[in-house]
């Protein structure tokens, strides 16, 4: 059974006790966020004996496939975050010294953000075993099982989502 958050255990209990329509597919819904904010957790509990958040591991890979490296924001565009939010997430980098940041050599103005070598082997190694982690998680859906769950999911999306 899935253990849903307190927050929509209530919002189920408040609408049952309306006798509001539809509690079946909130459920599921709070399901949904239930499974997604516990994956997200094992994530987190995975990387932070590297001393990593999701969106550090995310600019070592984005790095690892760039060995000329990239300015703080294209590395930012490719990440989904924020030009404040990489530069801070480039400060802890920087200090654990897993990457560098380098004028460009055309334009000395300019930053290139580069992996160490320690970055390098971090990005190799866990990006394999965090990539063998999440396949695993489904790995007990059947393939015509995973193509359902996905086309349900498909459906499922909201139309106003960006």
């Amino acid at each position: 059974m899935i253990e849903l958050e307190l927050k929509h255990a209530a919002l189920l209990r408040e609408a049952q006790s309306r006798a509001l329509p539809g509690i079946d597919t909130m459920r599921l819904c709070f399901q949904i966020l239930a499974l997604a904010s516990t994956i997200d957790r094992a994530c987190a509990q995975r990387l932070a004996p590297h001393g990593l958040s999701e969106s550090k591991f995310v600019l070592l890979f984005l790095l690892r496939s760039e060995p000329n490296g990239l300015p703080p924001h294209e590395l930012a565009h490719r990440a989904g975050v924020t030009r404040a939010t990489i530069t801070g997430l480039l400060d802890g980098l920087e200090r654990d010294g897993l990457v560098t940041r380098n004028p460009d050599s055309v334009d000395r103005r300019k930053l290139i953000i580069a992996l160490t070598e320690a970055g390098k082997v971090l990005a190799g190694d866990l990006f394999e075993e965090h990539t063998r982690w999440i396949a695993s998680l489904f790995q007990d859906l059947d393939a015509p099982a995973r193509q359902t769950l996905s086309t349900l999911l498909q459906r499922a999306w909201p139309e106003d989502a960006a």
